[in-house]
């Protein structure tokens, strides 16, 4: 497995082709997502995936702080694969890339209420009640870095 991460306007026209399509069959078709997923958030942050001989497997972006929370954020996570340690491989990834390349410390990150486990797992910390976002519950949660 290899991690890549760009920002938006170094990807290639086949990585941000194989962005959308992940995105898509995650959200739109899998979760039956019906919303408009590609913003013009995309343009300005950094882009990560786990990619193996078959391709794109896993996905996150990466915004800088200030975008859209008071920290930095990690969103838009996907994993084509379930329960392999995939997601749990790129959030870590993103989690340093957070503290190497921005030295913030904090993350927050909008969460499927689904997946707080898996946050929970990770350090993230629940702060908010449950507020829906695009038809699914969601809580803000953050994650307080060292």
């Amino acid at each position: 497995m290899e991690i890549v991460v760009k920002h938006f306007n170094d990807l290639t026209v086949d990585e941000l082709y194989e962005i959308c399509k992940i995105r898509i069959e995650i959200f739109m078709l899998e979760q039956c997502i019906y919303v408009q997923d590609l913003d013009d958030v995309d343009k300005s942050v950094y882009h990560m995936y786990l990619k193996d001989e078959d391709g794109m497997q896993a996905y996150v972006r990466i915004i800088p702080k200030g975008m859209v929370y008071e920290g930095a954020s990690i969103g838009r996570v996907v994993s084509r694969k379930r329960h392999c340690g995939l997601g749990t491989e790129i959030m870590k990834a993103a989690i340093s890339f957070v503290k190497e390349r921005f030295g913030d410390s904090r993350i927050d990150i909008s969460a499927q209420v689904r997946a707080r486990e898996f946050y929970d797992l990770l350090g993230f910390v629940q702060t908010s009640d449950v507020y829906d976002e695009c038809g699914v519950p969601h809580i803000h949660m953050v994650l307080e870095l060292e």
